[in-house]
């Protein structure tokens, strides 16, 4: 959403995605739905989109891609950037934001209260630019996710409980790098409830 929408969007650019050309999504459709599944005949499990990625694997000097770049796992926006560059930002922020700021955060920002420190210093970052609790504020809405799915996404299964992140790698037994067990964040929905409710009020 970010990189395709927002920041296309910024600059008055409109995205084009080419795997949502008509004619490529009538061929797609017509596969058999096995094709598609990350695990083969045989129960094997196989990298995601291995139907796709087996369309672009060709031997030798005809090759698309390296082998290693072509088969490897997939990622969520947030983590395609490098893990290290994800994990410096929450290690800053734990620097940046004291624990005093954190049990006071509701005093500052009492609109979407921040519940992380990476949340904190982000918001921080919002009010320097567009103030502390102005209109702008409700301009940015959200909800809990894993893996940027959805707040009902946490609800499917008891592991995704607890653990509700961006990174792909908060979501266990799918990620080669997942995080272990004892993983935990804050809810950070905070205002959502409210926004919803706002929303059916004025479609009422």
């Amino acid at each position: 959403c970010l990189r395709a929408n927002k920041a296309m969007m910024a600059w008055g650019v409109e995205a084009r995605v080419p795997f949502l050309d008509r004619r490529f999504m009538e061929t797609a459709m017509t596969f058999d739905t096995k094709q598609k599944m990350c695990v083969d005949e045989a129960g094997t499990k196989r990298v995601e989109k291995w139907v796709l990625r087996k369309a672009f694997d060709l031997p030798g000097e005809r090759a698309y891609l390296p082998r290693n770049v072509l088969f490897r796992q997939k990622e969520q926006f947030s983590d395609g950037v490098g893990y290290s560059w994800i994990d410096s930002i929450k290690d800053y922020a734990q620097k940046k934001v004291t624990d005093q700021q954190m049990k006071t955060a509701d005093s500052r920002f009492p609109v979407k209260t921040p519940r992380t420190k990476e949340a904190y210093l982000y918001r921080d970052l919002f009010a320097h630019h567009f103030g502390e609790n102005t209109s702008a504020a409700h301009t940015v809405g959200w909800q809990d996710s894993i893996a940027c799915s959805s707040e009902v996404a946490l609800k499917w299964d008891k592991a995704f409980q607890g653990r509700a992140d961006a990174s792909g790698r908060c979501v266990l037994g799918v990620h080669e790098a997942a995080y272990d067990t004892t993983y935990k964040t804050a809810a950070q929905n905070s205002g959502a409830a409210e926004e919803a409710a706002a929303k059916r009020a004025r479609t009422a």
